[in-house]
């Protein structure tokens, strides 16, 4: 008979807690996405609202300035709008009743309607293109492959789709040859904007240029680069194209200034494209001296708990409403979440201030190196939790808005045993680089034996990726622009 061994094992094992998980979660959004969150809590979770600027604020809301969170609420740090002069506000008197001035300053007065309410949208490229289609005269089969292929384009205006492709989303009878294709496509592409409907560059630079009967001198050599030498064009080589063309050098230079006045992308002008603006989550101001830190009340949401709601639940409060039990607790974990999120990203912000306070005076050459393990350890953070906080936060400094990943530079050492950071490494290259004699281009081997003269040594390949990431154009490049 066999025996039969048991064996236990210990095993710990760490977990998140639900309110831990929303913290993290919270602290790594940026500006808006965080908003955003706050706008669906507030419509999902009943116990939640949005305080108003008149109301008091009370001790389950997010204030604009909490036990830990400096915000200064004077208004000499953060000027609010002026109140509106009545007697300059247009009225119906000054209109006459029907003007629709005049009936926007009713609806204000009113409340039941906002000037926005006037704004014109704009098109989209879609509605362009079909506004103009419903001008033209076609048959019901030549307008539907037209308006198959307007519905087809992609954002920036080209139609990236190959006829088969799009041969499956059309049930006729007979079949649709190549040649109602082209048709259909060649209709669509003289519609406005020139360029709209084109397969590739190429052929979207060309439509927006003359036909060859019509073109002067400068067109045509104009077109033949775009149609022979596009790359050549996009690597701006100056000499070549001067002998490919058979044309002078203040020709090609002109051939130039026309391509660049022609529009790559024509389907960008149309439409609302989803604009996603920075908002800065912290504002830097030196006051009498000092560099001074606070959140921006612009992102700091006034939410609170709603009383009525609560207290009618407390008082209510049975086995069968465990959801809305939930819910309000969920809505105290996130304003908690909130708060704590806040007070987090400040007291990073004060600290990178306080080791790059050289840089915000003298600019990217006087950056120091600094690690998210330096903040963390001085703050007693984990190092997690400081790369969350400088996940896609910025901060509005003298010196413009600037990510806190950029205050993060790892440290180079000098030959007098100092160290300065890659990024003010990468400030002296674009200094090197704006500063060279006309046709006596730095290769990268010469700018890091220039930087090694100034005690700090830095490979030459180390030196391309830098001057990759200030987008700054080779040697060659370089060359050929400044002959």
């Amino acid at each position: 008979m066999g025996t039969i061994f048991m064996e236990m094992r210990q095993r710990g094992q760490m977990t998140l807690t639900p309110r831990l998980q929303q913290s993290v979660r919270l602290l790594q959004l940026s500006s808006l996405e965080f908003a955003q969150e706050l706008q669906q809590a507030l419509a999902s979770n009943p116990f939640l609202e949005e305080i108003e600027d008149e109301q008091e604020n009370e001790s389950d809301g997010l204030h604009p300035a909490g036990p830990d969170i400096a915000v200064p609420a004077s208004e000499e740090s953060f000027p609010r709008e002026e109140p509106v002069d009545d007697s300059i506000a247009p009225s119906s008197d000054t209109y006459g009743d029907n003007h629709p001035e005049a009936t926007a300053a009713r609806t204000r007065e009113d409340g039941e309607a906002d000037w926005t309410e006037w704004t014109e949208a704009t098109p989209s490229l879609r509605d362009h293109l079909q506004g103009q289609l419903q001008l033209c005269s076609l048959s019901s089969r030549d307008r539907g492959l037209c308006q198959l292929l307007i519905e087809a384009l992609d954002d920036d205006g080209y139609l990236r789709q190959s006829f088969d492709e799009l041969a499956p989303l059309v049930h006729a009878e007979p079949p649709v040859e190549d040649v109602e294709w082209s048709a259909a496509l060649k209709l669509v592409q003289s519609l406005e904007p020139a360029g709209i409907g084109a397969r590739d560059l190429r052929e979207c630079l060309l439509a927006q240029l003359p036909a060859p009967a019509d073109c002067t001198p400068e067109q045509s050599l104009a077109r033949r680069a775009i149609a022979d030498h596009l790359q050549a064009l996009a690597r701006r080589d100056l000499v070549g194209l001067e002998r490919w063309l058979e044309a002078s050098a203040e020709q090609i230079r002109a051939v130039f200034q026309l391509i660049r006045r022609l529009d790559p992308h024509p389907g960008w002008r149309f439409g609302q494209p989803d604009t996603r603006y920075i908002v800065p989550d912290v504002i830097v101001r030196k006051v009498k001296g000092k560099w001074l830190t606070h959140i921006n009340p612009a992102v700091l949401p006034r939410v609170g708990i709603n009383r009525m709601y609560a207290e009618l639940f407390q008082s209510n409060r049975t086995a069968a409403h465990a959801q809305l039990a939930t819910q309000l607790q969920e809505a105290r974990w996130l304003i908690r979440s909130s708060e704590q999120r806040f007070a987090t990203i400040l007291r990073v912000a004060e600290s990178i201030v306080a080791i790059q306070r050289a840089y915000l005076e003298y600019g990217e050459l006087a950056m120091k190196p600094l690690g998210l393990r330096h903040i963390a350890e001085e703050l007693g953070l984990h190092e997690s939790t400081v790369s969350r906080v400088t996940s896609n936060k910025y901060m509005a400094t003298p010196r413009g808005l600037v990510e806190f990943r950029r205050f993060f530079s790892r440290e180079l050492k000098t030959d007098t045993g100092g160290t300065c950071s890659a990024t003010a490494i990468r400030a002296l290259i674009k200094e090197m680089i704006g500063s060279e004699e006309q046709g006596l281009p730095l290769s990268d081997a010469q700018l890091a034996q220039l930087l090694g003269e100034q005690g700090v040594q830095v490979a030459r390949r180390t030196v391309t990726k830098y001057r990759r990431q200030l987008q700054l154009p080779s040697v060659e490049v370089r060359r050929q622009a400044l002959s």
